[in-house]
């Protein structure tokens, strides 16, 4: 079977683009806005060989994992433009959940989003989001939301546990993930609206949180902040309650929940 857009996606205009192989689908989605592409546009394949996290990691889709980005077009700021991660990860959580549905004599895993950018599978890596835009000649940005689901295998050189849906006992494809992710996009993306529906994607995004109300530790670099969190923000930055009263909002960082932030994680 090949990659195909789920029903709703299709019907509210969205576009395709599957690739055997390729070297990174958010590269190639960048590479087409700035050569006009309009965008909305998904790239996806089953097999990515030069694909990237954050901080410039290395993200690579063994054939059978599923690396799809999503390409949007649009005239808002680049703050507005960083809240669209929260809808990626609400759109894979949907995703994961509808694709379990598939095999209902077993019970689902437990998935949960993992501020900024992961989403957790029995407390361990199942799915990497990396966002990245790019502002174009007309003042418009090239929002790309590059998702990245261990389908079939998962790294073992990783600063966290990770894991894979096969592992797991989920048999689903990584074209019935896509399909599921392409309609659950739609959904969220229309909620978001342009980012005014963000308040509303933030509830939404609290209640399938992993840690809230627990001790984290953030490392960014050298720099680090430990204490409980509490919440994340009106522009999504994760609420850090530190031990001397102190409310910190932080904008980006490795998390670590548990024993690794009691430890500090340093």
């Amino acid at each position: 079977m090949g990659f195909a857009l789920g029903p709703q996606a299709a019907g509210a205009g969205y576009r395709l683009m599957a690739f055997e192989r390729i070297g990174s689908t958010n590269s190639e989605a960048l590479a087409r806005a700035r050569a006009g592409e309009p965008g909305p546009l998904w790239l996806a394949t089953s097999e990515q060989t030069a694909g990237r996290g954050r901080r410039e990691r290395a993200w690579v889709a063994p054939r059978g994992n599923l690396a799809a980005s999503i390409l949007e077009v649009m005239d808002i700021k680049p703050g507005v433009a960083a809240t669209l991660g929260f809808v990626a990860g609400l759109a894979v959580h949907a995703a994961l959940r509808e694709v379990c549905t598939l095999a209902p004599e077993m019970p689902p895993p437990d998935f949960a989003l993992k501020w900024p950018n992961d989403v957790l599978a029995n407390g361990a890596k199942l799915v990497g989001i990396l966002l990245e835009a790019e502002a174009l000649p007309d003042g418009r940005l090239a929002v790309v939301a590059g998702i990245g689901v261990n389908v079939v295998a998962a790294p073992s050189d990783t600063p966290y546990p990770a894991t894979a849906l096969a592992s797991l006992g989920v048999t689903a494809s990584a074209e019935a993930v896509f399909a599921a992710l392409s309609d659950a996009w739609a959904e969220y993306r229309g909620i978001w609206d342009d980012g005014r529906g963000f308040p509303a994607v933030r509830s939404l995004w609290l209640k399938r949180a992993a840690g809230v109300g627990k001790a984290v530790s953030v490392r960014d670099g050298r720099a680090g902040v430990d204490g409980i969190f509490e919440t994340i923000d009106n522009s999504g930055c994760m609420i850090v309650a530190t031990p001397d009263g102190r409310r910190v909002p932080i904008a980006a960082g490795d998390v670590f929940f548990g024993t690794a932030a009691s430890a500090g994680a340093r």
